[in-house]
């Protein structure tokens, strides 16, 4: 209970806060490109419950047409030039703060992930998250804006690397760890470091 208050209270003050940015940045990616401005997107939260996670849109349209669910490289040929700032800052991050509002995520927690989210492993198997041991404990909580893998792990690092980061979260979730996440992804953002390939803090 104190942390979907807590969640209120940050949800409610950064849409209150950020509302003239969110205005800015949406006419900027009219004019860049002409397209939609919120990508919507199917995650999976709490208790399995599939749910559409909102964000600015920082690809092409249909980036994911002709290559199906792919991870973002460096100098990635679909992010637009509005998106290479957003996503430098996590500022196409934004729209998730009502899916916060909503109850669907936390601002803090283990990275929201898509349906049937899968890696390759090393022998070239593919291997569907959900697979792996301690994913169903994963659903007990609200997957987070922000989080351990989030800022910690390393762009590049495969799915079940990130879920390792995940799961250690979940072992070691309290108000102190939140606290300090929160303002490590400020400073990150403050830098402009969330697309850097290595580490970002």
């Amino acid at each position: 209970m104190l942390k979907r208050a807590f969640d209120l209270l940050v949800s409610g003050a950064g849409l209150l806060a950020f509302s003239p940015v969110a205005l800015v940045i949406a006419v900027a990616i009219k004019l860049d490109d002409g397209g939609p401005v919120l990508f919507a997107q199917e995650r999976v939260g709490r208790g399995g419950r599939v749910f559409l996670a909102y964000k600015f849109r920082s690809m092409v349209v249909d980036a994911e047409k002709l290559t199906g669910a792919v991870q973002a490289t460096a100098n990635d040929p679909r992010v637009t030039r509005v998106g290479r700032v957003l996503r430098a800052t996590a500022f196409d991050e934004l729209p998730q703060l009502w899916n916060i509002c909503r109850g669907d995520m936390s601002v803090v927690g283990p990275r929201p992930l898509r349906p049937g989210e899968a890696d390759t492993t090393a022998d070239g198997r593919h291997l569907l998250l959900s697979d792996i041991r301690g994913y169903e404990a994963r659903h007990r909580v609200r997957p987070g804006l922000t989080g351990l893998a989030q800022v910690y792990a390393s762009r590049d690092l495969p799915r079940t690397g990130k879920f390792r980061y995940d799961q250690l979260y979940q072992q070691r979730a309290g108000f102190c760890l939140d606290l300090r996440l929160i303002l490590v992804s400020f400073w990150i953002t403050v830098r402009g470091r969330w697309e850097n390939r290595g580490p970002k803090v």
